[in-house]
């Protein structure tokens, strides 16, 4: 038996009201200048988002190597940008990024389900002090539920506003990790090409040497020599010779390297890279005076920022688990003993039920994770600072060392125009007599190592110079000077 209690009038209308003030209450509970607001106040930047004129720019729209001239380089940049593993997984990152920004928002709008089935019911007679019949029910019913929490006080959007700052950082993400791939393809580039003219000076020295070795034995079968100068010269032919096989192992190995970045095997590329080619242009003129600004766009600082975002978020949310949370709750549907029955006048059922719930304790666990939270953004804010500090460091060291290799490499071509010089001479004094053959060895050795000097500048240049790229988070333009 049940009974029945009609409520009074005005009911719903008190209820309102009361959760009204208890939701008044709350809001000038979380509008109170505490702590937490005070640090993101005094702590945090109040926006996100940069000018349209600093945004990060991914390689593939500043294309910064075209500047190398290489055209070979270009298509290897674009093939790694295409296949590379690490490419596709960031890639794949920004996907789930979205789609969880994509279900934080969700939050906004309601929750909707269908139900519907058969039930069959016995009760028992014999519970009351009056034994009575059992009673058997069974009906259908078919019905409409709904759940739908009211953002009041700004607990989804917090939400939403971490999980876009998250999506964000995750795209920053992606474009340090094109930054990164583009830039290690071309420093490898240039590492190949490097073994590979020192491979051609190796070449062309031991065709020089064998005349020479050729020299010191018609001198010593004319008599005009000793044996020596005969061992001394082959010496020098064997060991530029034993050189070889070190350096097609190098050779070898980068377009392995090279073959990984770009995310394919090597003997897809071989062909492309075993022919010799020269270096690319290492002489670009670079800006003494790189504002400030170009480092924003830096990818690291890019999801360093937005990192922090997501931290401020995150003690928002943590601050707003204090209030209460209004959701509204309802159903409707039909329920009938007979199936024909479930869409007649008399089966039909509806309930509303708004719903103010309100945590009083909670061994104070909130508290705790607001207290961990704002430890949390302070840490980020460190790491924003410290990545700031990083990068004005990796540019200047970038500059510098940019500028040390171009002063360095003229002085080296000065070098081995005076050493090429002194082989000249000494070898003419060497075939007239006036000058033993150590001359000639010594002349032959310093020709060859600062020839391989100058080669390993140009590539140091090269690399420095990508490093340098790679330190602005890209290329630059004229206009940003």
């Amino acid at each position: 038996m049940y009974l029945l209690f009609r409520k009074p009038a005005g009911y719903l209308r008190h209820t309102l009201l009361a959760a009204f003030l208890a939701l008044y209450a709350a809001a000038a509970y979380a509008g109170g200048n505490n702590t937490g607001e005070a640090a993101l106040t005094d702590s945090v930047p109040s926006h996100w988002t940069y000018d349209e004129h600093f945004n990060q720019s991914i390689p593939t729209d500043d294309n910064w190597w075209h500047q190398l001239g290489d055209p070979l380089l270009d298509s290897l940049i674009a093939r790694g940008i295409e296949n590379n593993p690490n490419v596709v997984i960031a890639g794949k990152r920004i996907v789930m990024a979205k789609e969880a920004l994509n279900a934080a928002r969700a939050g906004y709008y309601p929750s909707l389900g269908l139900q519907g089935g058969w039930t069959k019911a016995r009760s028992s007679g014999a519970l009351g002090n009056v034994s009575m019949p059992a009673t058997t029910t069974d009906y259908f019913s078919l019905g409409l539920n709904m759940s739908w929490e009211i953002d009041v006080f700004g607990k989804i959007s917090a939400k939403a506003s971490q999980q876009k700052a998250l999506y964000n950082a995750t795209r920053a993400e992606y474009a340090a990790t094109m930054v990164t791939l583009c830039a290690n393809i071309a420093k490898a580039y240039v590492n190949l090409r490097v073994w590979q003219a020192e491979w051609q000076v190796a070449v062309e020295h031991i065709a020089s040497q064998e005349k020479i070795v050729k020299i010191t034995e018609a001198r010593h079968e004319a008599g005009l020599a000793s044996m020596l100068d005969v061992t001394q010269a082959r010496i020098v032919y064997y060991s530029t010779q034993a050189s070889m096989p070190t350096l097609r192992s190098s050779i070898r190995t980068t377009i392995n390297s090279i073959a990984l970045l770009l995310g394919v095997y090597p003997r897809d590329i071989n062909d492309l890279l075993e022919p010799t080619s020269p270096l690319p242009d290492h002489r670009q003129i670079v800006p003494v005076g790189v504002p400030a600004e170009l480092l924003r766009r830096r990818p690291d600082i890019v999801e360093a920022e937005y990192e922090l975002a997501s931290y401020a978020a995150a003690l928002g949310i943590a601050k707003r688990d204090f209030l209460p949370t209004l959701s509204l709750n309802g159903s409707i549907g039909t329920g009938a003993h007979s199936a024909g029955d479930l869409f007649s006048r008399n089966s039909l059922t509806y309930s509303i039920e708004p719903t103010l719930t309100w945590t009083i304790f909670d061994g104070m666990s909130r508290r705790a994770n607001m207290a961990s939270a704002r430890q949390q953004m302070e840490i980020g804010i460190e790491s924003y600072n410290n990545t700031v500090m990083t990068a004005v460091e990796e540019v200047d060291n970038a500059i510098t060392t940019y500028a040390g290799t171009l002063r360095n490499l003229d002085i080296l071509d000065d070098v081995v125009t005076q050493s090429r010089k002194s082989l000249d001479l000494s070898l003419d004094l060497y075939k007239r007599g006036l000058s033993p053959f150590n001359n000639v060895v010594t002349a032959q050795m310093n020709l060859l190592e600062y020839q391989n000097s100058v080669v390993t500048a140009s590539g140091n240049a090269l690399t420095a110079l990508i490093t340098l790229y790679e330190a602005l988070g890209g290329g630059w333009d004229a206009a940003d000077m």
